[in-house]
């Protein structure tokens, strides 16, 4: 039985495409509680942060950054930012970066300006 692998742009694995026979004995199987490991999970204050659609979809659509979706959700350039919080574009391009998790301080900036929570502002 082959199963085939669907990677990202990234080449890290994304989907798997099974045999339709074992997709339907998965599926028929979903509800045994052998099929399924317990995680351990601890609750937190961010449990119940939601991030609007229009918001997310222009992070999933143009292949940006939270950030990046938020100022352009505000119809914002990087250089309006930049001069709203004192700092220069390049820094605001460096805030906007896929791995970037901006200082408290700068998220709570950043909120005020988008008009958002500082925890909408990290994924």
């Amino acid at each position: 039985m082959s199963v085939q692998v669907i990677h990202d742009k990234n080449g890290v694995p994304e989907y798997a495409v099974v045999p339709y026979e074992l997709y339907k004995r998965l599926i028929a199987n979903s509800d045994d509680d052998a099929l399924y490991e317990s995680l351990p999970y601890t609750s937190n204050n961010d449990d119940d942060v939601t991030i609007p659609h229009e918001v997310v979809s222009i992070h999933i659509d143009q292949d940006v950054s939270i950030q990046a979706a938020w100022r352009i959700h505000r119809g914002l350039s990087q250089q309006d930012v930049a001069s709203a919080l004192d700092m220069t574009q390049a820094a605001v391009s460096q805030l906007e970066s896929p791995d970037s998790r901006p200082q408290k301080r700068t998220r709570i900036k950043l909120a005020e300006l988008y008009k958002c929570t500082p925890e909408q502002l990290v994924l």
